[in-house]
């Protein structure tokens, strides 16, 4: 099969618009837009939902702007890859070996594979979840509903990414079906918020003054939490050190889950699956701007809102106004409770092993201060379950969790598809077959099949195993992307007389250059401290990202000087 041409067409039909009425203009963007959308598909997914949930757990709404922020500056490398693909009509993975490196454009699309056949299986588990506990509740504890929901979940998916597959039609009712659930997705969770504000439940000066950066409360407790840590007298230390890695982790994650690595593989190649070109880049950038941009801002606001207002500071679900814990909580509280045992009471567990030092554990977490007890309870991750329950006490019975349920279920099913669908580009691209359909539904296949496994797969035990070395490979590529993205803008020989000039050109470089270092910063950040067991995995991750970034600068010089 051959590759989709530009749409002429449609380029003569924008050529047209110049000059028209502004509102004419929009509504004819509006009605040719689908990539944007597929972005949103794909971000907001499991990741930005744990995300926003952490944030406003952690931070309530002190951390507002964090992921607009994360997501502007994403855009800014989306829409530069965007630019760059639709200036020359190259497939960028062609277009990075040709004119950069094609150790980062196989880098690019190895890490990309792995994103998605990994990030595929918390999809997976984020849905059955939605599914069993919010929406078909008679199907907790059912041994095979896993099994269940997870093929029934594979076919949509799978019949979605077929359609896509089919033809320009095909696309079309792709794109309508995605842009659907990204709505719904966005308009449960604005329900949500709305509930909240006509029972008083939140205070929307507190949460206006949250979009507003401010870049110590990235580092800082906050102030509830700090009041709380201070209460603990002589224990405050220990605390304010255990708060501050948790933040850290959150916040990395918050900010991290706005725009991976295969979101940058995705963008591309399905603008030119539509056949757009040069003619469509300003189409291009509105597309992003409310497909992605929008979606992302409002969804992620509102969890962060809604699960600020629910839990942070709070200890009512996890103690008893005794200070006791509730049932079906012990768990919980004693995953934080223990590690602040393991360091304030270092001296009285040295030497114990085993039983002895389990029961040393237990008693001394039952015997811990009030005080204690309740940052305990406040740090205590919360679920997408716990909001649900949370919020149903306040929508009437059960309403609140099928609201919460239909827009989990949709982020957790839109995301699986668009996985799928970019897995499918990533085995074209790697096999140098693009465009074949059926190479194409094959790679999409991989991480859903994996996927319907995530019971066997995505364990307590195993989720570590995954997680680490994805993400530490994700962390230490995604800054090598928009490093790429950078090289490419600026490179002569791949975009000739369509390279961007003057203002335009320094503007260009100018924020890319913000994005490039604020995700090279974070990524070396996060990586530092990563370890798979014994193994520095961080460490090595922060090696590989300097030697990808030295080995894309001689890349880069070398073809150019070349060709100059």
């Amino acid at each position: 099969m051959s590759e989709p041409t530009v749409n002429e067409e449609e380029i003569a039909e924008l050529e047209a618009l110049e000059g028209q009425p502004v509102g004419k203009k929009l509504a004819y963007y509006t009605k040719k837009s689908g990539p944007g959308w597929l972005q949103a598909a794909i971000t907001l997914g499991g990741g930005s939902l744990a995300g926003a949930l952490f944030l406003g757990v952690m931070m309530g709404y002190n951390l507002m702007w964090l992921q607009p922020l994360a997501m502007i500056l994403g855009v800014v490398m989306l829409s530069a890859i965007a630019y760059v693909t639709l200036s020359t009509g190259e497939r960028p993975f062609a277009a990075i070996n040709n004119h950069i490196s094609p150790v980062l454009g196989w880098a690019w699309l190895i890490a990309a594979m792995m994103a998605n056949i990994v990030w595929c299986l918390p999809q997976f588990a984020l849905g059955t979840g939605a599914v069993t506990q919010n929406l078909i509740p008679s199907l907790e504890g059912v041994s095979a509903a896993p099994w269940i929901v997870g093929v029934v979940l594979l076919v949509a998916a799978a019949m979605v990414v077929r359609a896509y597959d089919s033809d320009s039609k095909g696309v079309k009712i792709f794109e309508g079906i995605l842009k659907t659930m990204v709505g719904i997705v966005v308009v449960s969770f604005f329900l949500v918020v709305i509930r909240l504000t006509t029972t008083g439940a939140l205070n929307w000066g507190e949460i206006l003054t949250g979009f507003i950066p401010n870049l110590s409360d990235i580092t800082e407790p906050a102030p509830k939490i700090n009041d709380a840590i201070k209460a603990t007298g002589e224990s405050a230390e220990i605390w304010r050190e255990g708060v501050a890695k948790v933040q850290k982790d959150k916040v990395i994650a918050a900010f991290g889950t706005a725009v991976g690595i295969n979101m940058t593989f995705l963008l591309p190649y399905s603008m030119l699956r539509k056949g757009w070109g040069k003619g469509h880049r300003g189409l291009a950038i509105f597309d992003l701007g409310t497909g992605l941009v929008i979606p992302f801002v409002i969804a992620t606001a509102c969890i962060v809102i809604a699960a600020a207002s629910q839990f942070h500071a709070q200890t009512g679900d996890i103690l008893n106004e005794d200070g006791t814990v509730i049932a079906g909580k012990e768990a919980s509280f004693a995953g934080v409770a223990d590690k602040f045992i393991a360091k304030r009471y270092a001296a009285d567990l040295e030497g114990l092993e085993g039983d002895a030092l389990t029961a040393k554990v237990d008693e001394l977490r039952d015997a811990l201060p009030l005080a204690d007890r309740r940052i305990a309870a406040m740090l205590v991750d919360r679920k997408d379950s716990d909001l649900a329950k949370s919020l149903s006490s306040l929508a009437g019975p059960g309403v609140g969790k099928i609201i919460f349920g239909v827009g989990v279920l949709g982020m957790a099913l839109s995301t699986i598809i668009i996985l799928m669908l970019i897995n499918g580009f990533c085995l074209c691209e790697a096999l140098g077959r693009p465009g074949d359909k059926s190479l194409h539904f094959m790679g999409s296949l991989i991480p859903g099949l994996l996927g319907i496994c995530f019971p066997l797969i995505w364990t307590a035990e195993s989720k570590a195993a995954l997680a680490v070395p994805t993400s530490v490979i994700g962390s230490s590529l995604l800054p090598i992307a928009y490093l790429i993205f950078l090289l490419m803008m600026n490179s002569k020989k791949l975009l000739g007389d369509k390279m961007p000039r003057g203002g335009k050109r320094v503007a260009w470089n100018v924020l890319m250059l913000i994005a490039t270092t604020l995700a090279t910063f974070g990524s070396i950040w996060a990586l530092k401290d990563k370890n798979l067991g014994s193994f520095p995995m961080g460490k090595v991750g922060i090696g590989v990202l300097a030697a990808l970034f030295i080995i894309g600068f001689i890349g880069f010089v070398s073809k150019n000087k070349r060709s100059a």
